[in-house]
């Protein structure tokens, strides 16, 4: 005849904590240039003259004098230009942040008993 009688109790507590903690930044920067202009001018002159000259001496010797002339002048004059410049400009700045927290707690209490008895049954175990 055996007899086989287990008893047993306890208590677990424990606690988890966690902390996430996530941090960042993003700049930007964009600039464009441009701009375009053309200019052109022109000037023209044309002078054109004729004339004559005479020129009579009198009384005892004769004196005669004639002359013809032209005269012609021609003046050009172009310009030309060309300004190119473009502009646009922008900035961005961004910043973010963000923090996870986490607190678990738990408790547990058992208890527990096994009793086994063949053939004569003897003193019980009690459980609570």
């Amino acid at each position: 005849m055996s007899e086989y009688g287990d008893f047993s109790t306890g208590h677990e507590a424990g606690e988890l904590e966690q902390l996430h903690q996530e941090s960042g930044s993003e700049q930007d920067y964009n600039s464009q240039f441009g701009v375009y202009a053309q200019d052109h001018s022109a000037a023209e002159s044309t002078d054109f003259e004729t004339g004559r000259h005479v020129e009579v001496t009198g009384a005892d010797g004769s004196h005669y004098e004639s002359t013809d002339f032209t005269n012609y002048s021609h003046d050009t004059e172009e310009s030309d230009s060309v300004f190119a410049a473009q502009g646009s400009e922008s900035a961005h700045f961004s910043e973010y942040s963000g923090l996870d927290a986490l607190r678990a707690q738990f408790e547990t209490d058992f208890t527990q008993a096994t009793h086994l008895t063949t053939g004569d049954p003897g003193p019980a175990i009690a459980s609570s």
